[in-house]
This record gives C-alpha cells, structure tokens and sequence, in this order.
C-alpha cells in the first residue's frame, strides 16, 4: 500500500471533520476532538472507498487525478460522517 493516498485521507478528514464541526455548532467536538474524529472516519472512509475499489491508492498505487480526488472525497466524507455521528451521541449523552 502508497502512503500518500493515505496521508491525503487524513488530511482531508481532519478538514471535513472541522467543516461538520462547523456546519453543526451543537454536535462539536471542538477543534481538537473535530480534528481526530475527522482523521479517524477519513482512515476509514478512504480506506473502505479504496477496498471497494473507488478511491485512490487501490493494488496499483498509481497517483492520478482521479484518485486524489477520490482520496480527497473519501477522506473528507468519511471525517465528516463520523464526527457528526460522534457528536450525535455526545449530544444523546450529555441529556441523561
């Protein structure tokens, strides 16, 4: 496996996890914790993308256009999906 298809699924993560955080103020985490949960589901996001042979990073590790923006897509979605999951249940916590 390439390393830079998953350094850019973070990354991006980390950036859809802060743009969720930001889009949903009751649901954040705050910087920080919208930044790891957002690294976490870009992991994951990019990695199950790349496993069902969507995103970037597959068995040929070729780096084109198309698979970093897949990777892109992938991460951000997937950083943005868990941390607004993540927040949910903070918010169900935080009410008992």
């Amino acid at each position: 496996m390439d390393i830079l298809p998953l350094i850019i699924q973070l990354a991006s993560g980390a950036v859809g996890g802060n743009v969720a955080g930001k889009l949903m103020p009751k649901s954040s985490l705050g910087t920080i914790g919208n930044s790891i949960a957002g690294i976490v589901g870009g992991g994951l996001g990019g990695q199950l993308l790349s496993m069902l042979g969507v995103g970037g990073g597959g068995e040929g590790g070729s780096m084109d256009i198309g698979s970093i923006v897949s990777s892109i897509a992938g991460g951000g979605a997937g950083g943005g999906i868990l941390m607004a999951i993540v927040g949910f249940v903070k918010g169900l916590m935080k009410k008992k």
